[in-house]
């Protein structure tokens, strides 16, 4: 994007500047831009999902114009009754996808696995947990933390030939808490993956 006065200029078009029409073509002419008092533009505006957008500002001064739009922070009540039902949300769906098992039984066939009625209290733990662990957060930096908290993970190094390891690296991973739960046991088991640890 581009600014001229006073004018923010999102796609090239023609211009006429001083009685003179320019063809569009100049947007890709950095010198012309610069010599007809056309600049780079550029916007900042806050994460909306922990700011409200407040009042625009603008800043001319530089060889970039950049437009500024001023963050409230929402509450943090407010951001953990959407946490709390994020949760609820989730907790719905994941019970969801495997509620057919009793269904099926009920039915007088196949009982439930094993595997599959232990995923299910261990849903409600974590459901449990996570709101405990909401509750407690009192900032908004704390709130910001939770949704990006940095984990360590190990991995086998892929062979290339459809092996994995012994060899491992490691890296840090930023993970969303609310987003972090225990994999359904129906799901395909990723070969490589050794650890996932909260730093």
């Amino acid at each position: 994007m581009w600014y001229y006065n006073s004018q923010i200029i999102k796609t090239p078009k023609t211009m006429v500047i001083s009685n003179i029409t320019y063809p569009k073509a100049i947007f890709r002419d950095s010198d012309t831009l610069a010599s007809l008092g056309i600049k780079p533009y550029s916007e900042t505006t806050p994460d909306s999902k922990y700011y409200h957008t407040g009042a625009y500002t603008v800043d001319t001064s530089g060889a970039e114009v950049v437009g500024t739009y001023a963050g409230t922070a929402k509450t943090v009540a407010s951001l953990k009754a959407s946490m709390l039902d994020e949760i609820n949300t989730q907790v719905a769906a994941m019970q969801g996808e495997i509620d057919w098992y009793w269904a099926r039984a009920d039915k007088g066939h196949t009982a439930v696995p094993a595997n599959i009625a232990t995923y299910a209290t261990t849903i409600y733990s974590e459901q449990a947990t996570k709101e405990g662990e909401v509750n407690a957060l009192s900032t908004l930096d704390a709130i910001k933390l939770y949704e990006r908290k940095p984990h360590t993970e190990v991995r086998k190094v892929d062979n290339g030939d459809g092996t994995y390891g012994p060899a491992t690296t490691s890296s840090t991973r930023h993970i969303d808490m609310l987003n972090h739960w225990t994999a359904n046991p129906t799901d395909e088991v990723d070969p490589a993956f050794v650890s996932l640890t909260a730093d």
